[in-house]
C-alpha cells in the first residue's frame, strides 16, 4: 500500500532547471512523483530528467502527451523509455494504432497513459469541436470510450478526471491506473483556475485514484511543503 505522500505527483510548471530544482529539493520528501511537462521539456531537453534526479526526484513523469503518426509516437516512445521516466503520456486520439505504437515503443520500460479528455475542456467546447451531441452531453461517456482503447491497445493507465475514477474501476479493474489532474483541497480559496472538472484530494482517493497531480495549490501556497503535508494528511484520512 503507497504512503499518502506517494499518491501525490508534483507537476514541474516552471520555465528553468533551476526552478525546477529548487522544488524537487523542497518537495522530494513530501510527494511521490514529479511531473516533467512540455514547457520545461522544450525549454532544457531530455537532459532534464537526470537533472531532476540528482536534484532528489526519485520518480518522474514525462508529459508530452504524444500524439502523431504511428511511428513517429513509437520511435518516441522509445526515447523517452530511455531516459529512465516511470510514465509518459500520449494522447489517446483516433488511432488504436498510435497507442499500439507507444506500448511497443515503451517495451515495458516507461508506462504509457493514455490522456481521455484534459480537465480544463468543458462539454460545451466538446460540441464546438464538432463532436456528436451524446458525447458532448456527457464527457463521461467520451472519456470511457477512449479509455477502452487505451486498456485494449495494452496501456498501463489513463489520466482523466476524478469523476471518471470510480467508473474506470469499475469497468477496467484496480489494476489499471488512473492518474487525476483537476485536484482542489477544501481548504483552497477560489480563484483564477483553467481546470473545469475538480474534485479535492479525498474524493480523488475515495474513488479509487492512484496519484493525483496537485500543483498550484502546492507552488502558490506561502509555504508548499506544509501544503503538500496537509494535501497527505487528507489523502491519509481518505485512506481510511
Amino acid at each position: 500500500m503507497k504512503t499518502a505522500s506517494e499518491y501525490i505527483v508534483f507537476p514541474l510548471d516552471v520555465s528553468s532547471e533551476a526552478e525546477a530544482a529548487t522544488y524537487v529539493q523542497q518537495l522530494c520528501g513530501c510527494v511521490g512523483m514529479f511531473k516533467v511537462g512540455l514547457e520545461l521539456f522544450i525549454r532544457t531537453g531530455p537532459p532534464i530528467v537526470d537533472a531532476m534526479k540528482r536534484a532528489g526526484a526519485r520518480r518522474i513523469f514525462l508529459d508530452l502527451k504524444l500524439h502523431d503518426i504511428p511511428a513517429t509516437v513509437g520511435r518516441a516512445m522509445a526515447a523517452a523509455a530511455d531516459l529512465g521516466v516511470d510514465f509518459v503520456t500520449v494522447h489517446c486520439g483516433e488511432s488504436p494504432r498510435m497507442l499500439e505504437a507507444a506500448v511497443s515503443g515503451g517495451g515495458g520500460r516507461a508506462g504509457v497513459l493514455g490522456v481521455t479528455v484534459l480537465t480544463s475542456v468543458s462539454p460545451e467546447e466538446i460540441a464546438a469541436a464538432g463532436f456528436r451531441r451524446e458525447l458532448s452531453d456527457d464527457l463521461n461517456r467520451l472519456v470511457m470510450q477512449r479509455a477502452a482503447m487505451a486498456r485494449d491497445t495494452g496501456c498501463q493507465g489513463v489520466v482523466c478526471s476524478g469523476l471518471e475514477v470510480s467508473a474506470m474501476k469499475s469497468a477496467f479493474g484496480r489494476d489499471f491506473l488512473t492518474v487525476t489532474p483537476g485536484i482542489r483541497p477544501a481548504w483552497e480559496g477560489a480563484g483564477a483556475d483553467d481546470q473545469r472538472r475538480v474534485v479535492t484530494p479525498a474524493a480523488a482517493i475515495a474513488a479509487g485514484a492512484d496519484y493525483l497531480v496537485i500543483g498550484r495549490p502546492i507552488r502558490d501556497a506561502s509555504d508548499p511543503v506544509r501544503a503538500a503535508q496537509r494535501i497527505a494528511e487528507e489523502i491519509h484520512g481518505a485512506q481510511g
